[in-house]
């Protein structure tokens, strides 16, 4: 009897547990796999790194006074961010923005105050601390009247104020209290207010990052995000038929696209502002010192060839050193069309009736080498070889700031205005290997007076022509040959839905926050 009566009472017990666990169901983490086209991470700190792949990461962990509205890179649609409001001077020399209340920094770091902002946009105007410094050259000061206040004084009037305190690059707001404790280890745990926290890195494979349920605008739908170092096109693809991924970084060619979408229940999404291909041509060495050589490559060059070779889903044409669609931009310049013969008599007449050898180093990564391999085909039936030198990408991004290529195909999306780029690859402040240098590859100097005038004019007439004037003046002296511009291409499964139209990102990748959801 007792032995029955124990049994019984084990039953009795299961049963009760059972149906606890009936009433209090256990949810399933919804975890977003993704997997990009790097080997490793640069660095994550939102100041500091270039890189594709980690630019990519940036808006999910950090936000800006004021952002873009998701999806979409409007100047004209820009709305508040950590700031709820903000006010200028007549003059446009004072801005005045107002903080939200209880923002929270991921990993107890606290609330947001004024004083992380002036911190950050501090350490953004700081070439020790920031690659984006030369865009806050004219902040004369940065103060904080009280703990939701911030106010910065400007020593000229900069017409794009909002863009250097957007969520992009030197406008991300990161938490004082971690930078300084953390110090250099910040670069690998980065701490921002934004809706996905990090949680960690593993070199070589992956960053995880976690929900932020403090958001300030809603606690995200997806629980956690694996994002996966997979360099190798073939093995990122077969994860993800596979189902092990659900978001890739995808092959920016016509074919890969059609034939993705081809498959069941996948979507592609095709995603601007699209990157410039230019080739930018190093006047500071041998033959290319001479501006005919420099037209002669610009004339062999079939921009056409190369479009149609991409695919016209995802490349467009190229004229001038501005991408389409900034503020700025001009399609009234100096153009070099298709003309080997021209091409030929060009170099003849600079003393190389024979033709120029070149050296060029280039990276593995596929959306720049296979159009350099395009170009090398173009420029040989002119007389102008091109001996190729593949690196891993990080090594590509060392040697050309080292002046160890006579050529550079570059591709770059920065924020829509024409400064951006003509400040970054055509002033002379930024010509690699000076104290100053940034991404003036073409060591180009003629439009000086222009970009640094127009940075200020206050005329938004004025300041167009300034622009147009100074991408006329680089393309007479043939400092880079445009080619193409080249969208972004991202591959999901059709449950992922981010919540909103996916049209445009300067970070190169979707933006994931509250609104998305993995059905």
């Amino acid at each position: 009897m007792r032995q029955r009566k124990g049994l019984f009472c084990i039953f009795l017990a299961t049963i009760i547990v059972c149906g606890l666990s009936f009433s209090s169901p256990v949810f399933a983490e919804t975890t977003l796999k993704i997997g990009t086209l790097s080997n490793d991470a640069n660095q994550l700190d939102p100041h500091v790194s270039t890189k594709s792949q980690d630019k990519i990461l940036f808006p999910w962990i950090f936000n800006g006074l004021v952002r873009f509205k998701p999806g979409n890179a409007d100047l004209s649609q820009m709305e508040a961010d950590l700031a709820k409001s903000w006010t200028s001077s007549d003059d446009g020399l004072t801005w005045t923005f107002k903080l939200r209340k209880g923002v929270q920094f991921h990993s107890g770091y606290g609330e947001l105050t004024s004083a992380d902002v002036v911190f950050s946009l501090n350490r953004a105007s700081k070439k020790e601390t920031s690659t984006a410094y030369k865009g806050y050259a004219d902040f004369a000061s940065i103060t904080a009247p009280d703990k939701y206040t911030v106010k910065i004084v400007l020593a000229k009037p900069i017409p794009s104020l909002l863009g250097m305190v957007t969520n992009y690059h030197g406008g991300y707001i990161v938490s004082k209290k971690a930078v300084e404790k953390l110090g250099d280890n910040f670069k690998t745990n980065p701490i921002g207010t934004g809706p996905f926290a990090f949680s960690e890195y593993q070199s070589k494979r992956q960053v995880t990052l976690v929900a932020n349920k403090d958001y300030f605008r809603g606690a995200p739908k997806i629980d956690k995000i694996i994002y996966r170092y997979l360099p190798d096109e073939a093995s990122r693809e077969l994860a993800f038929k596979n189902g092990e991924l659900d978001l890739i970084y995808g092959t920016r060619e016509q074919r890969w696209v059609e034939r993705v979408r081809k498959q069941k229940g996948v979507k592609v999404d095709i995603i601007g502002l699209g990157e410039l291909r230019t080739l930018h041509m190093n006047a500071s060495k041998g033959p290319l010192k001479d501006i005919r050589v420099r037209q002669a490559i610009a004339h062999a060059v079939n921009r056409d060839e190369m479009v149609l070779f991409v695919g016209s889903d995802v490349a467009q044409r190229s004229v001038s050193v501005v991408p389409q669609g900034y503020l700025g931009y001009s399609s009234d310049v100096p153009r070099y069309p298709h003309d080997i013969a021209k091409a030929k008599a060009l170099l003849k007449d600079a003393g190389y009736p024979d033709g120029i050898t070149l050296k060029v180093i280039i990276t593995k990564v596929a959306s720049l080498r296979v159009p350099m391999e395009i170009l090398q085909a173009q420029l040989r039936k002119a007389g102008i070889i091109l001996d190729l030198e593949v690196v891993e990408h990080s090594a590509f991004h060392k040697l050309i700031r080292q002046d160890a290529s006579d050529l550079v195909l570059y591709g770059a999306a920065r924020f829509p205005v024409a400064d951006s780029y003509l400040t970054q690859f055509y002033l002379s402040d930024s010509i690699v290997g000076t104290p100053t240098g940034i991404t003036n590859f073409s060591h180009c100097d003629v439009a000086d007076v222009e970009i640094n005038t127009a940075r200020s004019e206050a005329d938004p007439n004025r300041q167009l022509a300034l622009w147009k004037i100074a991408q006329q003046k680089i393309l007479k002296q043939s400092c880079s040959v445009p080619v193409f511009e080249q969208l972004i291409v991202w591959a999901r499964k059709a449950n992922l839905d981010y919540g909103f139209k996916m049209e445009n990102s300067l970070s190169n990748g979707p933006i994931l926050n509250e609104m998305t959801t993995l059905k």
